[in-house]
C-alpha cells in the first residue's frame, strides 16, 4: 500500500509570547522570555511564584459570557488556536468533505482549574453538594477536541491523546498516520494546557520539578545550563492543519512544510525520570528517521525537549550523540522552552510549529539563558545559544517526552513537488 503524503497548511498559536503564530514566532526568533510573576492567583506563599502566563488574555475578546461559563481555560485556548489554524489554512468548510475532516487534540491534564474551583467551593461550604452542571464537561481532557469538532462541523475521527508532556506530539503522529492511510483528508491537530493553578504550581513544587528562581524569573528556564533548577510552567494552545497533499493542491492551499515521519517509544524506566542514557529518546528519533525514509545526516535542526531539568537535559544530548554520531555536531540544536516555558500537553504542538517555521524560513530560534556550561553535557554540540541562526534547513526534528516515559519525535521536511 502506498502511503499518502501529508503537509502542513495552517498554523494557530496562543502562547506566552503572543496571541498569534506570527507574534509567537517573532518572540522566539528574537529570544524573548515569556516568564513573569504569576497573576492567576496569589502565589506569594509558594516556592515558585512565576510562570509563563498568557499576556493580556481576556476570554471575552473571543467568547460571549455564556460560552465562557462552559469552557475551562484549556478548552478556550484550544478553540482559539484551532480557529486560527483553520483560518490560516484558508479552509472553506462548505467545500470540503466534513466526514473526512477530523480533530485530534492533546492535553496532559485538561480542566485543572475547573476541578480545583468546584472541589474548593464544596469543601468551603456546608457539605451540601452544589456542583455546576458544566463541571464534568468543562474538566474532561477530551472536551476540547469535541468543542472544535462541534463548532466547525468536523465529523471525521475525533479524540484526545493523553501522554503527559508528549500528548500533542502524539496527536500529530496519529493525524499523520490516519491521513497517510486514507482515513481522513485533513485534521485540525495540536494541544492546549492551562495548568498554572494552585494545584499545578503546588504539585510541581512538591516534586521539585519547576524552577524557584523568583528573583530573576526571565532566566528561570535555562536548558542545558549548569545552574538549571527545573522547568518553568507555561500555558496556551497551538493548532496545526495536517492535510493530504493532493487535497491541499486541489484547493490551492499554501503549504508550510511536509510531515515526513514520526516515531514513538517508551523508556520503560521510571515514573518521572528519563532513561539515564536517553534510550527511549534515541529510539523514538531513530524510528522517526526510519519512518521518514531518511538518514541521520539528513537532519539539519533539532528542537529538543530541553526542559531545563537537571536529569532530562543530560539524557537527551546523550541520545542525540548516540544516534547521530559525528553528524550531531553539525546540527543546530535548540530549546524554545527557554522562551515559552513548558506548555506540558501543548509542548509538542508549539514546538512543532517552531520546527515547521524553522524549516520554512531557514531560521533556528535560539536557546536563551545560557550562562555556564555543564560538564555532564557534551558542550561541543551546537545548542544555538543566545541568537537565532540562519541556515538552510531541509529536515527538522522535534522531540517531546512525558512523565511515564512517553516519547515522540516528528520530522518536518522542506516542501517541494
Amino acid at each position: 500500500m502506498e502511503l499518502k503524503r501529508v503537509v502542513v497548511t495552517g498554523l494557530g498559536a496562543l502562547t506566552p509570547l503572543g496571541k498569534t503564530t506570527q507574534e509567537t514566532w517573532d518572540g522566539m526568533v528574537n529570544g524573548v522570555s515569556g516568564a513573569n510573576m504569576i497573576t492567576h492567583f496569589d502565589a506569594s506563599k509558594f516556592k515558585t511564584q512565576f510562570a509563563c502566563e498568557l499576556k493580556g488574555y481576556d476570554p471575552k475578546d473571543y467568547f460571549d459570557r455564556k460560552e465562557v461559563r462552559k469552557y475551562d481555560r484549556y478548552a478556550q485556548y484550544a478553540i482559539i488556536a484551532a480557529d486560527q489554524a483553520i483560518a490560516d489554512a484558508g479552509l472553506d468548510l462548505e467545500k470540503i468533505d466534513l466526514d473526512k475532516a477530523g480533530v485530534i487534540w492533546g492535553s496532559g491534564i485538561g480542566g485543572l482549574s475547573t476541578f480545583e474551583k468546584e472541589i474548593m467551593a464544596f469543601t468551603e461550604g456546608d457539605g451540601t453538594p452544589r456542583f455546576n452542571p458544566f463541571f464534568i464537561p468543562k474538566m474532561i481532557a477530551d472536551i476540547a477536541a469535541g468543542h472544535i469538532s462541534i463548532k466547525h462541523g468536523l465529523r471525521g475521527p475525533n479524540y484526545t491523546t493523553v501522554s503527559a508532556c508528549a500528548s500533542s506530539a502524539n496527536s500529530l503522529s496519529d493525524a499523520l498516520n490516519l491521513i497517510r492511510l486514507g482515513k481522513a483528508n485533513l485534521f485540525v491537530t495540536g494541544g492546549s494546557e492551562a495548568a498554572i493553578t494552585i494545584g499545578g504550581i503546588g504539585g510541581f513544587n512538591a516534586m521539585h520539578a519547576i524552577s524557584t528562581r523568583n528573583d530573576d524569573p526571565k532566566t528561570g528556564s535555562r536548558p542545558f545550563d549548569k545552574d538549571r533548577d527545573g522547568f518553568v510552567l507555561g500555558e496556551g494552545g497551538c493548532g496545526l492543519v495536517f492535510e493530504e497533499l493532493e487535497h491541499a493542491r486541489a484547493r490551492g492551499a499554501r503549504i508550510y512544510a511536509e510531515v515526513a515521519g514520526s516515531g514513538l517509544s517508551a523508556d520503560g524506566h521510571h515514573m518521572t525520570a528519563p532513561h539515564p542514557e536517553g534510550l527511549g529518546a534515541h529510539n523514538c528519533m531513530k524510528y522517526a528517521l526510519e519512518d521518514a525514509g531518511i538518514k541521520p545526516e539528513d537532519i539539519d535542526h533539532i528542537n529538543t525537549h530541553g526542559t531545563s531539568t537537571p536529569v532530562g537535559d543530560i539524557a537527551e544530548p546523550k541520545a542525540i550523540v548516540s544516534l547521530f554520531g559525528e553528524h550531531a555536531y553539525k546540527i543546530n540544536i535548540n530549546s524554545t522552552k527557554s522562551m515559552t516555558g513548558h506548555l506540558l500537553g501543548a509542548a509538542g504542538a508549539i514546538e512543532a510549529i517552531a520546527t515547521v517555521l524553522a524549516v520554512k524560513n531557514d531560521i533556528v530560534p535560539p536557546t536563551i539563558n545560557h550562562f555556564t556550561d555543564d560538564p555532564e553535557i557534551d558542550n561541543n554540540l551546537n545548542f544555538t545559544y543566545h541568537k537565532a541562526v540562519k541556515r538552510v534547513i531541509n529536515y527538522g526534528l522535534t522531540n517531546t517526552f512525558g512523565f511515564g516515559g512517553h516519547n515522540a519525535s516528528i520530522v518536518f521536511k522542506k516542501f517541494s513537488d
